[in-house]
Formats: C-alpha cells, structure tokens, sequence
C-alpha cells in the first residue's frame, strides 16, 4: 500500500474507539490540554452529539463542531473540538456495551486509516476498543494489531510500546507463558528485529538504531544452566541480526536491561515474552506510554490502556496516554515526510 506524504499542516486521525469506555472522556480531555506541551491538531471520527453530551456530563468546557473535510480540522482545533460526525446506531451509555455499535467502531477505524492513506490526515490515533463486544458484533480480528495489518496489506507488523525514556518490543505478545515459550524461534526474533530497526531510522530519526534482546532465562540462561533456549534460540537471532548491520546484541539478563545507565545503552529492548516488556515501561511511565505498531505503510499509535468501563463518563479518567500518543505520531508523521521524496 504507498500513500502519498501528508501536508506538515495534516492533522492527527482519532478513533472514537469503544463508544461506552474513556475514549470520549480522554479526548475532550485532551483538548482542553491543547495549548499546553505541543498537543498536535486532530479531529475525531464519532458522533458528534455523544461528544456534546459527554462533554456537559463530565462538566468539561468543550464546544463539538462538526466536519465536512479533515482539512477543516486545524483552523478550527484552537477554538473548538472538530468531529467527523458519523451517527451511531444506538445510544451510548458510559459503561454499559452496546454490540449495535460495534459495526460504527469498526468503521472509523478504516476511515482513519484511508484518510491517512490519502494524505489527507497525518495519522492514525486509535482510542481503546472492547475485543469482547466486536466480537459479538461479528468482528473477526483478534485486536487492533491485527486488523490493521490487513487494511494495510502487510504480512508482518510489530508492536512497540514507547515512553521518553524506554522503548520496548515483545516478540510474544498475548500469549501464556507455556506457550510463548513454545512458539518463540530465532526467526521470529529476527523478522521483529528487522522492523524495528527499520522503523527507527524512519520514523525516529536514529541512523543507526541500537537493539538491546533480552534473554528469555534468568541470567540469560547461566550458560546453560537455566535452560538452553538463550544459546540455541536467542543467540544465533542476534547473530542474524548482526550479519544484516543491523547493531543487535544479547542475549542479556532481563533483570539488569533496564536501569537507566542500562537504556542509556540502546534505543529498543526486544523482549521475548509480553510481561518482560510492558512491567519495566509500565513502572517507568504508567500514565505515558504509547503503543506503537511499526510495519504500516502510515503512522499508528495508541494509548496504552484499555476501556476502562468503570471510569466512563465520570471525568476521573486520566488522558496522559492519549495525549501521549497523539505527540508521537505527529512527530512519527514528520520524521517520516522529511524523509520522503520530493516533498
């Protein structure tokens, strides 16, 4: 899928995301917040009448106006919250699920992506969807990652979650630890490797990305002593790696990859299972990570946080993460024009 650069002014693409959880709330929140620390311009695909309403409900100062066209959306952003209004089936409840809605969730994640894909958005943010009521809505994706992927027409994506000062990769994801350990092979490690590498130099300006991998075992295996995966799985990765000029090196103990003198040392850790990864980046910045699916031909990140359905409506919900990921998919957006042709 190519897609042509967006103009510098584009603004950022925000999904309505599971129409009874926080997404609302976060992104009202979020705007109120624009004039503060670089908040880039976006509108977001939802009804604009959910909006209005949430926005009196949670006491928030927020005039919703509507759009016709995204490049309508930064000269209004300053004034106003723009909205792509697209109605929805049924009435939205803070908290309570609505599969009749699944259907309009679905859909604004495609417009965001083609809107991008056209260049008439500079990216896409996604707000948190609710697997369970997608599913009842006939949705066939096991998440966003996913579904992405085949929008985009791409084999392979990987997710990245990333904060100022850490950025991480788990080469397993949603899986136990039986059977991550199970699935994990020299091959996978190497294929996540390649693409981060990629995208770091794309999309985050580092000629020459650094990638710490960790071991799977305690110790890195102690030589053998905790298990031969490391020297049999791990090792001959990063050899790989290496062999492409790719700067990978490990495989190191997980216990001592993530101090600060340690991160000061790498630009990515790619971690072997899901909790390796999200507990160091979660105890570092709980509030402002970021997720981040590399691979796309057009930029995507997403708070790292779920639907939170006992916080909706309620104003208590932290937009941190949102605001967050709506920063780091503009600069994303940007590093990635300044380095296309001809633009």
């Amino acid at each position: 899928m190519g897609m042509p650069a967006p103009h510098p002014g584009n603004p950022v693409a925000l999904t309505m995301g599971e129409p009874a959880g926080i997404g609302g709330d976060i992104a009202l929140a979020a705007w109120t917040r624009r004039e503060t620390g670089g908040l880039p311009p976006f509108f977001v695909i939802d009804d604009a009448g959910r909006l209005a309403a949430l926005a009196q409900r949670m006491e928030l100062a927020v005039p919703v106006r509507t759009i016709a066209e995204p490049e309508e959306a930064a000269a209004l952003f300053p004034h106003a919250l723009p909205v792509l209004h697209r109605p929805l089936p049924a009435s939205a409840i803070p908290g309570c699920l609505n599969p009749d809605n699944g259907k309009s969730v679905v859909a604004a994640i495609e417009e965001a992506v083609r809107l991008t894909v056209e260049g008439r958005a500079a990216a896409v943010v996604t707000n948190p969807i609710h697997k369970k009521a997608l599913y009842d809505a006939g949705f066939r994706f096991p998440g966003h990652t996913e579904f992405l992927a085949e929008l985009a027409g791409v084999p392979r994506v990987v997710m990245m979650l990333a904060c100022p000062q850490l950025r991480v990769v788990p080469v397993t994801i949603h899986l136990s630890l039986k059977d991550a350990i199970a699935s994990l092979t020299s091959e996978e490690i190497v294929a996540q490797g390649r693409i981060t590498a990629e995208s770091l130099r794309r999309d985050f300006g580092i000629a020459h990305p650094r990638l710490a991998v960790s071991g799977l075992n305690p110790h890195a295996g102690e030589g053998g002593a905790m298990g031969t995966e490391d020297s049999d799985i791990v090792a001959p990765a990063v050899a790989a790696l290496r062999a492409e000029g790719i700067d990978a090196f490990g495989p190191l103990p997980g216990d001592t990859m993530f101090h600060a003198r340690a991160r000061a040392g790498y630009d990515a850790a790619l971690c072997m299972y899901h909790d390796q990864a999200l507990i160091p980046i979660k105890t570092i910045d709980f509030d402002g990570g970021v997720n981040i699916t590399l691979g796309l031909p057009f930029i995507r990140t997403s708070p790292d946080h779920g639907t939170a359905l006992d916080l909706a409506g309620s104003g208590k919900a932290n937009p941190g993460s949102l605001i967050a990921a709506l920063k780091m998919a503009a600069q994303m957006a940007s590093m990635r024009m300044a380095q296309a042709p001809n633009v």
